[in-house]
């Protein structure tokens, strides 16, 4: 696309844990256990499954500080009547079965970062809504026990949202409206919902009530939380008003987005930003509907926003003169006439004139203090990338040459390959200028 468009366990993912008091300074929090209240589980068998869910997140300490990696003790205990729900899955040098484990741990654990490690998973034959209870006990090198317990279920809720790939030959500065329709494809009810929009480089026409604005991204960015929305397996819901949106009177090609994620199951990479106000527009409120026919996306996704527009790129001549042998130093110039904004859409393609020699050259630093060409050569033609160009925007390339005997090169525009089926370049109307010559005279 042209355009590119907070605490451990992400929100709506509920910690059960049991921590010790100490009165007075502490240099270190007390003791603790921590582990998820509810945990939805894959059924055996299933190889799908929702977008960026959190993994089970089990973490201990004993409170001391310290970084000692043994002396305590894990365990996890399936309880009676939860068999045919839950077991248990070990690696590392964890001991025991299907519903019992003893783990050798550290003053500090993190089954993230740390081995070993023990997990609830679904049991063979374990139905969709079957649930269980774990109990995991930590026991420090002192004998002191914490413990906490996980409610596991079988299946898990799998939000998709309706999610067009492009909309293209939008008229620029056009009001766009689009709808949020959100479906159920798990094994089990969603409870809670929660819902991002990104307007991307375009603006929201209309802001919802119940929707956060964070800061600095007010405009472009709402955070949006149901947490008594309700969607059975298999249900569709549409949420209403559909979203409203500016496009970009310059921006040739931009993008707007939402995410959908299930309140239970959290964000594992994605971030849900703090704060910001709510908007002043009416609230977004969740109704039943049928699936209409499109392309649906775990999770949500991107639609890309083509502008009925373009962009007229030029590169202007050059002439050089000097005897042979004489050094010269010029630019290459590219200028972008507009109206529109492209991204970076056009390399330029310099074909020196025969028997001049390049002595200086472009350079880009890579790290720290380390250069290479920008531009790449191959049989006697540099090939550089032009990048973003603003309309009335331009770049150079300066080079430095011994010249030759008088003679001609060539300087030549072409649009960079499409990278996807709605990529149309730069649509320029007018690819005469997108040539130019290089000239050596006397």
């Amino acid at each position: 696309m042209r355009t590119r468009g907070g605490g451990v366990l992400a929100a709506g993912v509920l910690l059960a844990s049991l921590t010790s008091c100490a009165s007075g300074p502490a240099a270190h929090p007390g003791p603790s256990l921590t582990a998820p209240a509810t945990f939805y589980l894959r059924p055996v068998g299933d190889t799908s499954g929702p977008h960026d869910k959190v993994p089970f997140h089990l973490a201990a300490t004993d409170g001391t500080g310290s970084r000692a990696r043994d002396g305590a003790t894990l365990t996890a205990d399936v309880l009676p009547g939860s068999e045919k729900a839950v077991t248990l899955r070990r690696s590392g040098n964890c001991q025991g079965g299907p519903t019992h484990v003893t783990c050798e741990v550290g003053a500090q654990y993190d089954n993230w970062s740390d081995s070993p490690r023990v997990s609830p998973v679904a049991a063979e034959g374990g139905r969709a809504g079957d649930t269980g209870v774990v109990r995991f006990t930590y026991t420090t090198a002192t004998g002191g026990k914490f413990t906490a317990r996980t409610r596991a279920v079988v299946g898990e809720p799998v939000l998709e949202a309706l999610t067009r790939d492009s909309l293209t030959d939008v008229r620029p500065g056009a009001e766009l409206t689009e709808p949020i329709v959100v479906r159920n494809t798990g094994e089990v009810p969603v409870e809670g919902v929660g819902l991002e929009l990104g307007s991307g480089e375009m603006e929201f026409t209309r802001t919802y009530a119940n929707c956060r604005y964070p800061s600095p991204s007010r405009g472009h960015i709402a955070i949006c939380e149901f947490p008594d929305l309700r969607i059975e397996p298999g249900r569709t819901v549409v949420l209403r008003p559909a979203v409203r949106l500016r496009a970009s009177k310059t921006d040739m090609y931009t993008s707007y987005g939402h995410d959908v994620w299930a309140l239970a199951l959290g964000r594992h990479y994605g971030t849900t930003p703090r704060g910001g106000a709510r908007g002043d527009g009416p609230a977004l409120t969740a109704e039943p509907g049928k699936a209409p026919t499109g392309p649906y996306a775990k999770g949500g996704g991107h639609t890309a926003v083509v502008l009925d527009t373009h962009a007229d790129y030029a590169v202007e001549a050059v002439h050089l003169h000097g005897a042979p042998g004489t050094k010269r130093t010029f630019r290459l110039t590219v200028r972008n006439q507009g109206p529109a904004d492209a991204g970076s859409a056009a390399r330029l393609f310099f074909e020196p004139p025969p028997g001049t020699t390049m002595v200086k050259q472009p350079m880009e630093e890579y790290d720290d203090g380390v250069h290479q060409p920008y531009c790449g050569s191959k049989d006697f033609t540099y090939t550089c990338d032009v990048g973003p160009l603003k309309p009335g925007g331009t770049r150079t390339f300066e080079f430095t040459a011994l010249l030759g005997e008088p003679g001609t090169g060539r300087l030549i525009l072409k649009d960079e390959a499409p990278s996807s089926a709605w990529d149309r370049g730069r649509r320029d109307d007018d690819p005469s200028d997108d040539r130019a010559v290089i000239t050596v005279g006397e």
